[in-house]
């Protein structure tokens, strides 16, 4: 979890700092935001603290880069290979339950309903695939999505905005 973190900063930073117009520019001034605008932000609600856990890293060390190079190989010795060597266009997992593989590797994933639970709260399907697949995977959960004609409109019943 602590390589995502230093990921999330040094990624996160170099994007602010690239944006035309924007009043936070890095990570720390996303942080600074949110404490100001703290009812808008819904900091009680959600917190913050992965963007904190992630603002007190300072960079890739020699374990960091040693997790990376295993995350590189289980990926390619995994997923790559297994969409390489059985021609698939895309592999599925019910949930979320794959979408972490596909972390591992930078691979995209996308979840669509799938159906419902027993007390009515949405059950996902996940379409996933390797880097650069995303035209074929949204094609793929766009096709399941209108023959399942499974998902239904949110219901806000309770909900205060």
């Amino acid at each position: 979890m602590y390589v995502q973190y230093i990921e999330c900063k040094i990624t996160l930073n170099a994007y602010l700092k690239e944006l035309v117009a924007s009043p936070v520019r890095s990570l720390a001034d996303v942080i600074a935001f949110n404490n100001k605008h703290q009812k808008l932000e819904k900091i009680k609600e959600y917190g913050q603290d992965r963007f904190l856990a992630a603002e007190a890293t300072n960079g890739f060390g020699k374990t960091e880069k040693r997790a990376l190079l295993n995350l590189a190989r289980w990926t390619r010795n995994g997923l790559v290979k297994l969409v390489t060597e059985k021609k698939l266009d895309a592999v599925v997992s019910p949930y979320a339950s794959l979408s972490r593989v596909l972390a591992i590797g930078g691979a995209p994933g996308l979840i669509v309903p799938a159906g419902y639970e027993n007390n009515g709260e949405p059950a996902g399907i996940c379409f996933g695939g390797l880097r650069g697949s995303e035209p074929k995977l949204i094609e793929i959960a766009y096709a399941f999505e209108q023959a399942t004609k499974i998902r239904k409109p949110p219901s806000f019943k309770g909900f205060k905005f």
